[in-house]
C-alpha cells in the first residue's frame, strides 16, 4: 500500500469590477516578482495605475488562485469605442508551466466575448506561443527606443517666434492640456482619450515632477504643445513621457525644439540614458528619433483575434 498524492489545491478565476486594498497589493507584488524574473512589467503603467481607487468604467479585473494562494492576474480594458477590448496578463514564475497563463487567457476570451487584443511585453517566446493557442494573430509593435544622453549631445532647441515653454502647473493647466492631448492624440486612443481621473493619478505617483513637464504657449496663452518627462530613478533612465502638438501647431519645428528641451532636462539630472516608446508603423516618427540617435532597445508585441 502506498501513501496517497497529495491533494491539489484547486484552480479558481474570480473576475471583479474593483479590487479591495488588500487585493491591489496582493497583485502589485505578484508583478513585481514577475518583473524581477521577466526583466520588465507585464502589466503596463495604465493597467497598474487601475488596480486602485475602485470601479472604472470598462475595467474588470481576473484573479487566478490556486487554493487561496494568487498566482496569475489579468486585466480587460473596455474604452476604445471602435477596437476591441485589451488585456494584459501575468503568471507568478514559480507557476509556470500548469496552465494557468491559459486559463486566463481563455477566461479573458470569454469577458471580451471573443472579442480581444492582448499586450505581450517584451515579446517573450513564451507569450508568443499563448497567443498563437488562443488563436490570436499580431497586430501591434511598440518599440522602446533608448539613446546615450548628456548635454553635449542634445542640441540647443529654436522655439518658434513668439513661444514661450513654462512648466505645467497642478490644477491650473489640467483642462488646457487634457484638450490639447485629446487633438494631438485623436488617432491614438490609448493616449487621447485620457481624462482628469486618469491625470490626477499620474499626479499622485511619486515619480511626478511638475518642473519635467514643459508646456508651449503662444504669445496669446494658447496652448500649442508639452514635453511631459519621466524619471525612472532606480534604472537611471530619463523618459520621453509624452510629447505632442496640436494639429495648428505642427509643421513649426515645435515638436523638434520640445524634444530638445525635455532631453536636455533630462541629462541636466545626469541621468546617463533616455528611453521612449513609438508604434513601428509610425515610420515617420521612427525615423526622426533614429536621427537623433534612439536605437530600439526592445519590443512589444500585441495579438488580437481575427476581425
Amino acid at each position: 500500500m502506498t501513501d496517497a498524492a497529495p491533494a491539489v489545491p484547486p484552480r479558481s478565476i474570480l473576475t471583479l469590477d474593483a479590487l479591495t486594498p488588500e487585493q491591489a497589493e496582493a497583485v502589485l507584488a505578484l508583478l513585481a516578482d514577475a518583473a524581477r524574473t521577466d526583466g520588465q512589467q507585464a502589466v503596463s503603467e495604465q493597467g497598474r495605475l487601475q488596480l486602485r481607487g475602485g470601479p472604472r468604467d470598462g475595467v474588470r479585473h481576473l484573479l487566478l488562485l490556486v487554493g487561496e494562494e494568487l498566482v496569475g492576474y489579468a486585466q480587460l480594458e473596455d474604452t476604445d469605442p471602435v477596437e476591441a477590448p485589451a488585456g494584459e496578463l501575468v503568471v507568478h514564475p514559480g507557476q509556470r508551466g500548469h496552465g494557468h497563463g491559459r486559463a486566463l487567457g481563455s477566461a479573458l476570451l470569454a469577458t471580451s466575448g471573443k472579442r480581444l487584443r492582448v499586450w505581450a511585453h517584451g515579446g517573450h517566446s513564451a507569450a508568443r506561443h499563448l497567443a498563437q493557442v488562443l488563436g490570436l494573430t499580431l497586430f501591434r509593435e511598440l518599440r522602446q527606443m533608448r539613446r546615450p544622453l548628456s548635454l553635449d549631445s542634445v542640441a540647443e532647441p529654436a522655439l518658434p517666434a513668439g513661444v514661450r515653454v513654462r512648466a505645467f502647473v497642478p490644477g491650473q493647466d489640467d483642462a488646457a492640456w487634457l484638450t490639447v492631448n485629446a487633438e494631438a492624440f485623436a488617432h491614438h486612443p490609448e493616449q487621447g482619450s485620457l481624462t482628469q481621473r486618469d491625470l490626477n493619478d499620474r499626479i499622485a505617483e511619486p515619480w511626478f515632477d511638475p518642473a519635467g513637464f514643459f508646456l508651449a504657449e503662444s504669445a496669446e496663452g494658447e496652448l500649442l504643445g508639452f514635453h511631459w518627462t519621466k524619471v525612472h530613478a532606480e534604472e537611471q533612465l530619463g523618459e520621453v513621457y509624452v510629447l505632442g502638438v496640436r494639429p495648428s501647431a505642427q509643421g513649426t519645428g515645435l515638436g523638434k525644439a520640445l524634444t530638445a528641451i525635455g532631453l536636455r532636462h533630462l541629462a541636466a539630472q545626469g541621468l546617463p540614458t533616455a528611453m521612449l516608446y513609438v508604434d513601428a508603423d509610425n515610420k515617420a516618427a521612427v525615423s526622426v528619433y533614429e536621427r537623433i540617435g534612439f536605437v530600439t532597445h526592445e519590443t512589444d508585441l500585441m495579438y488580437r483575434t481575427e476581425t
